[in-house]
Formats: structure tokens, C-alpha cells, sequence
């Protein structure tokens, strides 16, 4: 038993030192080359929110599951279990539809047949293009930290022998720190664990499916009617078919943990059982896997961020130009 608790300690401990290690990794490349150029692509940008958002999840949530695996014994006051429950649904919310931003971005630009603004560009257009961007990118994070707010009314802290009598797909796993959800009732929590799957899990999906799945179609279209579409853009075809795959990729990496989670933790919630205690444990994992493996997908598929990457594995710091 207790060699069995320490090798998913440790294994779990793997994908979140991982997790943390190649998120830092994305984030500080990118907020290097902004501060380095003084501007910042659009499909990067949305890459550096997201890459903080899988850190603000790991600190926050998937480094203390670790510890508490560990055996570490800390509780929280009310005041601070109610602080902490609505940080870990709001993070994760947020995580959620960041990716399913960068889907959409990817088939805005190749739907209106030109590349997205940058540098390049002219000023006042580029400005304007990164102004409804950052509009886009905060209400994700206010609408979410809205959502997140009633939180506060349904979580407290339990006693030394709690157990979580319902999982929350958005939230920890376990109690942690000894906080625990206090719905009215337990139809009631029922409801809202419904309400947050369907909103802030399976409809992002979805939508993540949707919009990856047209860009391949349109991409197609325009790989056997060259004669129709732009000059120019026959050449950007095989590079954005590329990142087309990179973002299906991600998407797959989202969608195969988010499937095991999902049903792991219905299982739980409605339907208990013997088994009960091992699917909790894999829904642990399943919601680090993403975190942990999506930065490896970008250094493979992004050409920039992995030039980057080399230069600062061979000099020590980050490079100052950047890849075609």
C-alpha cells in the first residue's frame, strides 16, 4: 500500500515538476521577445495567457495535491477555503477557454484569407486588431471570475476526516487543505456540478471541435482551388495546415484527459461504488496531463518558440531574433 501511494506520488509529482517547468519555459520566451521587439503576435499572446493560466493552476492547485499526497497536513481557515475554491475554478475555467481561443483565432484568420496582424502591419490597423484581442482575452478572465464568485457562498472548511461528497469538474479533486464543498443540498450541488460541465467543459469542447475542423475544411478548399483565393496565399497554406495540426493536437491532448475526468468523476457523483476512490485518482492525473504535455506540442509545432528554446538552451538566455 504504501509503495503503491508513493509511486503515484511520485509519477503524479513528474507531470506537475513538468507542467511547471514547460509552462515557465513558453511564458518566459514569449514575455522575453515582447519585451525584447515591443510587440507581440496575436496567436502568441493567446499562447502566453494560456501558458499562465496552466501555471496559475499548477501553483494553486495541482502542486498542493502533490504535497498533500505527500502527506502533508494543512488546513486553511473558512475565510481562506472560500478564497481558495473559487482561485481553483476560476484558473481552471479560465484555462479552458483560453485553448479554446486560440481554435477560434486560428480560424478567424484563415477565414478571412490574410495573415493576422503584427509588426508588420500598419500601426493604426495592427493596434486595432490587438485592441479587440485584449478585450477578447479579458473578459475571459472577468467572466469566468464572475462565474467563479458565488463560489464563495458554497465552500468551507471541513474537519480532519472530511471526504468530498461531490466533484466538481472545474475544481480539485480531493479536500484540499481541508476545504470542502457546502452546497444547500446535495441535489442542489448536483445542479450546479451540471451547469459548470456543461458551460465551462463540454460547450468549449465543442466549440473547440467545431472551429479546428473548419479550418482543416477550409484550408483544403483553398489547397485545390489555388486559382481563386489570393497570391499570396497559397504559400501560407502549408504553414497554417501546420499549425491547423498543432492546435487539433492540443485540442486531442484537451479533449482524451478531460473524457476520463468526466466520467471518472460522474461516476463518483452519481454513482459511488467500491470503485470510487480509484477513479478520483485518475481523474488527478487526467487533469494534469494537459498542463504537463501541451508546452512539449507547442516546442514541436511552433517553429519561433522552438528556435527560441535552442538559442536558450545553447547561450543561456533568451535569443534576440526570431525563426521564420
Amino acid at each position: 500500500m504504501v509503495r503503491s501511494v508513493f509511486t503515484q506520488s511520485s509519477l503524479y509529482g513528474l507531470l506537475v515538476l513538468l507542467g511547471v517547468v514547460g509552462n515557465v519555459l513558453v511564458a518566459g520566451i514569449l514575455s522575453w521577445g515582447f519585451l525584447q521587439q515591443r510587440s507581440i503576435e496575436q496567436s502568441d499572446f493567446i499562447l502566453l495567457n494560456m501558458a499562465l493560466s496552466n501555471l496559475l493552476v499548477s501553483f494553486f492547485r495541482n502542486i498542493l495535491l502533490f504535497l498533500s499526497g505527500l502527506g502533508m497536513e494543512a488546513f486553511l481557515s473558512q475565510s481562506w477555503c472560500k478564497i481558495f475554491m473559487c482561485l481553483w475554478v476560476w484558473f481552471r475555467s479560465v484555462n479552458v477557454w483560453m485553448t479554446f481561443c486560440l481554435s477560434a483565432f486560428h480560424f478567424a484568420v484563415i477565414r478571412r484569407n490574410k495573415p493576422a496582424p503584427s509588426a508588420g502591419l500598419a500601426p493604426g490597423h495592427a493596434s486595432q486588431e490587438m485592441r479587440r484581442l485584449l478585450l477578447v482575452i479579458g473578459l475571459v478572465w472577468v467572466v469566468n471570475l464572475i462565474y467563479s464568485l458565488p463560489l464563495l457562498m458554497f465552500s468551507t472548511r471541513g474537519s480532519l476526516n472530511s471526504t468530498e461528497t461531490l466533484m466538481v469538474i472545474s475544481s480539485t479533486t480531493r479536500p484540499l487543505l481541508g476545504c470542502v464543498w457546502n452546497f444547500p443540498s446535495r441535489y442542489s450541488g448536483l445542479a450546479f456540478a451540471t451547469v459548470s460541465l456543461v458551460v465551462h467543459e463540454a460547450l468549449p469542447i465543442i466549440l473547440m471541435l467545431g472551429t479546428n475542423l473548419a479550418t482543416l475544411y477550409r484550408l483544403g478548399m483553398h489547397g485545390r482551388s489555388v486559382g481563386a483565393v489570393q497570391e499570396s496565399l497559397p504559400r501560407r497554406v502549408p504553414a497554417e495546415r501546420k499549425a491547423a495540426k498543432v492546435i487539433l493536437l492540443l485540442i486531442v491532448l484537451f479533449i482524451v484527459p478531460w473524457g476520463t475526468s468526466l466520467v471518472s468523476l460522474n461516476y463518483y457523483n452519481y454513482n459511488r461504488g467500491p470503485s470510487g476512490e480509484y477513479l478520483v485518482i485518475i481523474a488527478t492525473f487526467s487533469n494534469s496531463l494537459f498542463i504537463a504535455l501541451s508546452p512539449l506540442v507547442l516546442a514541436a509545432g511552433h517553429s519561433k518558440l522552438r528556435s527560441k528554446l535552442k538559442h536558450l538552451l545553447k547561450r543561456g538566455g533568451p535569443g534576440r531574433g526570431t525563426a521564420s
